[in-house]
């Protein structure tokens, strides 16, 4: 039995990371689960899997918790939590599904201390790429994407010399607003935007994939985690999302995974790798599917993919400003703050202020990080 934890666990990752769990008895122990604040979801789940752990973020909801549960579960509280989780040795895996740069830390003290990666989170990545990649080579530990698009091109190269390689495709539904026209996009609603027409996730994840920007966290993450220059990296919509992604080999042959839209296939895979499982997932019929539809990207609609692209270009501090960039800005876009339209805008010059450091360490990262974050509120508020 493998005893994992899982950092985020009551968001759409975490629910859905659990529920491959529940539907394998006898081969995962639930050792710890994590929460920012969200107690009314993690006690419903300590009652069901009783892990020796958990950790919420917040401190009233952490003593709120503490005063609903036994003794069985130790409760961690505060910023420390998660790390502190990570020291005891009888963890196996980390499941990491934690939104945004909050999982950076964590996830370096995870492969510091050695554990099994399932990464669901990219912008880790996004930030310090390098650093995250080379730290795990250092310690022999594989990091396996559960992103539906990283897992089809993990899956789809399965270990095969780079030298073969051509190009990457990442497929992208094109969100709710493919087809609409641009001068509409003036008019975006907060709940226009979160209507997803082919997933059902986080908040901040949807909004992303409304603007394409996920697409382009998706580029800088699969540049780190194969290590393949961006210039081999390419973007295809396919409204019908069923391929997932695909490689293409120099010898013209194309590699593709497709399933259903449902995060428990890649989920399931990166906890049972190298073994495929019965799954509950449905399957695609290929009777009713009839035809999938492709097409290039608007830059000019969708100009974050640009600057993402712009991002894994220029490397260094760059990516890490866009990602915190996009997070104030999403954000602010969530509480009604800023325009849908005005995303990228807010986005783009925050980059063009950043002074770059081409080869930054942790500490460089983390304050071109928060740099990034109240400039974003600084052209935000004007």
């Amino acid at each position: 039995m493998k005893n994992i934890v899982i950092l985020g666990s009551t968001g759409s990752i975490g629910e859905n990371a659990l529920a491959v769990c529940r539907n394998l008895p006898g081969r995962f122990k639930i050792a710890g689960l994590s929460a920012n604040s969200r107690v009314d979801i993690l006690s419903r789940q300590i009652k069901e899997f009783r892990p020796w752990f958990v950790s919420v973020n917040n401190k009233e909801a952490g003593l709120e918790l503490k005063s609903k549960i036994g003794t069985f579960t130790k409760v961690f509280i505060g910023d420390q939590g998660l790390e502190l989780m990570l020291e005891d040795k009888r963890i196996n895996a980390v499941l990491l599904a934690i939104s945004g740069s909050a999982c950076l830390l964590p996830l370096l003290k995870a492969i510091d201390k050695g554990k099994e990666i399932a990464l669901a989170n990219k912008e880790a990545l996004v930030m310090a790429g390098p650093m995250i990649m080379r730290k795990a080579l250092e310690k022999k530990i594989r990091i396996i994407p559960i992103d539906s698009e990283q897992s089809a091109i993990w899956q789809c190269l399965d270990g095969r010399d780079k030298q073969e390689l051509k190009n990457i495709y990442l497929t992208a539904s094109g969100g709710p607003f493919r087809e609409l026209n641009r001068i509409e996009f003036k008019g975006i609603s907060v709940k226009d935007t979160l209507r997803h027409p082919r997933w059902q996730m986080g908040r901040k994840i949807t909004v992303d994939s409304a603007t394409l920007m996920n697409k382009g966290l998706e580029i800088l993450e699969a540049m780190y985690l194969f290590n393949v220059p961006v210039e081999k990296i390419k973007v295809l919509v396919h409204p019908e999302a069923i391929i997932h992604s695909m490689v293409e080999f120099i010898d013209g042959v194309v590699m593709a995974q497709l399933s259903v839209t449902d995060m428990r296939i890649p989920i399931q895979y990166a906890l049972t790798y190298p073994k495929r499982l019965s799954g509950e997932a449905g399957r695609v019929d290929f009777y009713k599917l009839r035809r999938m539809n492709f097409d290039k990207p608007d830059l000019k609609k969708f100009p974050c993919l640009g600057l993402a692209y712009l991002a894994a270009k220029e490397k260094g501090t760059v990516p890490a400003v866009l990602n915190a960039g996009n997070e104030i800005s999403v954000d602010e876009f969530l509480k009604g703050n800023l325009k849908f339209i005005n995303i990228p805008k807010v986005i783009e010059k925050v980059i063009s202020r950043h002074k770059k450091i081409r080869d930054p360490n942790l500490e460089q990262i983390l304050r071109a990080d928060n740099w990034a974050r109240q400039e974003a509120h600084r052209i935000i508020n004007k």
